[in-house]
């Protein structure tokens, strides 16, 4: 037996959460401009219905929206190279690929003519294992190993940005025993908190990213002294999920009063801003559009350049969530449903065959997410819902507030928008669940781009699991491993 839920705002639901017209309704900038309903109410992505993609991949199945991986690519790309253009400089847009990256994506990047950003010796693997060209990949990270950093120099990385003055000694002894030249950048903290989580924010003094301004001058006097490294600017993040360009163009003034000082004993050819463009997860959030990110930023530096009396350098910017994150949708199939009568209100609770283990970022940062039916019309009054999973804890929460279809039952599809960035790489096996597939859509084709795991991959890893045939333990480490 049921209890009764009601559609009315109660004191569960936040203010921002608007009671929908059309519980159905997909809002704009939250999906990918391919998402539409087909005439029997199904979601079809990228030309691709639904129906289709569960009965191919299963569920939880992540899609990405090829198309709309590349439009963005695109137009950020051009947005910023036309501003770049205006103020007689050039830039360089770098994908962050601790967003999402694999082989394909990679490659969408380099055919888009955009740079790749890693931050550790897995992810400079993928971007070389896709043909990304050295020269075109930046390589970050505060605690790169010695075998990174070597591996970086090997390959012909093109900038590695470095995080700590030991890095510079431990880059000058690969570049004196190998006899290479690094290109290097400096990462420094501008002091700029964005408006965004405390997690997220990584330009503030008090975290593990980079260093003071300043220590700045002096840590780049030590770059130049040796031979192996060629000093070629300095690098700034100010953090993730921002729709305004303020916080950018505070850092840039900031950043641009050393670059002065910079310049009276050496060349500083380039400035990176980092990237941390919002999206949008719910119908209520406006991030700015990205010309006018563009303008505003690139303007910024201008004016700032202007008033220095000094040129402006070349530029560079590290987008990932603005070019991947509502690029991807994740399908589940409704299992349980439950509605409970709380003190101010009632809440439905739909449990999903998926949770935190595919989606970590609700119990990481309080990340908000939208939801809606995607194998059929709803029918009935709009339901305040919480979607959960199916793992052992409390906080595994998918989407923690929204409006669905009274009638949505065991067996539906759910889908939930704006997965595209970070999803994937933060997933887990918590409980032993299998990470899903990842499957790119595009006009009316779909195919694989990093294949699902089964539970026998899980235990492939289990060095004491037991063989009925044999009746014995086997173990992939040798006596001499042990």
């Amino acid at each position: 037996m049921t209890c009764p839920v009601h559609s009315a705002p109660t004191a569960l639901a936040p203010e921002w959460l608007v009671v929908p017209d059309d519980p159905d309704d997909l809002a704009e900038g939250v999906w990918p401009e391919s998402a539409h309903r087909d005439a029997d109410g199904a979601l079809v992505l990228g030309g691709v219905p639904v129906g289709d993609l569960v009965r191919s991949y299963g569920t939880p199945v992540l899609v990405i929206d090829e198309g709309e991986v590349r439009r963005r690519a695109t137009a950020l790309r051009d947005a910023f190279e036309k501003a770049a253009a205006t103020h007689g400089t050039s830039v360089r847009i770098y994908y962050a690929g601790k967003a999402f990256l694999c082989t394909t994506v990679a490659r969408w990047m380099a055919e888009e003519r955009l740079g790749v950003d890693v931050c550790t010796g897995g992810e400079l693997q993928v971007a070389l294992g896709a043909a990304v060209e050295p020269s075109r990949i930046g390589f970050h990270g505060n605690n790169k190993s010695v075998a990174e950093l070597e591996r970086a120099v090997e390959a012909g990385v093109g900038t590695i940005i470095i995080d700590s003055a030991i890095e510079i000694e431990r880059l000058a002894a690969i570049t004196a025993r190998t006899g290479a030249v690094q290109r290097v950048m400096l990462r420094v903290n501008s002091g700029v908190h964005a408006e965004t989580h405390d997690f997220l924010a990584t330009a503030h003094e008090d975290q593990k990213f980079g260093l003071p301004l300043a220590d700045a001058a002096a840590v780049v006097a030590r770059i130049r002294e040796l031979p192996g490294l060629e000093f070629v600017g300095l690098h700034c993040h100010i953090g993730s999920q921002i729709f305004g360009s303020a916080g950018f163009r505070e850092s840039a003034s900031r950043l641009l009063d050393l670059h002065a000082v910079l310049l009276a004993d050496g060349p500083v050819p380039q400035l990176n801003l980092g990237g941390g463009f919002g999206i949008a997860y719910t119908r209520v959030d406006d991030p700015a559009p990205v010309r006018e990110l563009a303008e505003g930023i690139v303007g910024a530096i201008a004016e700032g350049c202007a008033a220095r009396g000094i040129e402006v350098p070349a530029l560079s910017f590290e987008p990932g969530r603005s070019i991947i994150g509502n690029a991807g949708v994740t399908l589940y199939e409704i299992g349980t449903i439950k509605d409970v009568v709380l003190e101010g209100g009632s809440r439905r609770y739909l449990s999903v065959d998926g949770g935190m283990s595919d989606n970590a970022r609700t119990a990481l940062y309080g990340a908000q997410f939208s939801a809606r039916l995607a194998s059929r019309d709803g029918d009935g009054e709009p339901v305040l819902s919480r979607v959960v999973g199916k793992h052992c804890e409390s906080g595994d929460i998918v989407v923690d507030h929204e409006y669905l279809p009274a009638d949505a039952a065991p067996g539906d599809l759910l889908a939930v928008p704006a997965t595209g960035a970070y999803c994937a790489p933060l997933s887990n096996n918590y409980n032993h669940v299998p990470r899903p597939p990842i499957v790119a859509v595009r006009d009316g084709a779909a195919r694989v781009i990093v294949r699902g795991e089964t539970v026998a991959d899980l235990l492939s890893r289990d060095a004491g699991i037991w063989e009925p045939e044999s009746g014995s333990e086997t173990s992939q480490t040798s006596e001499g491993e042990r």
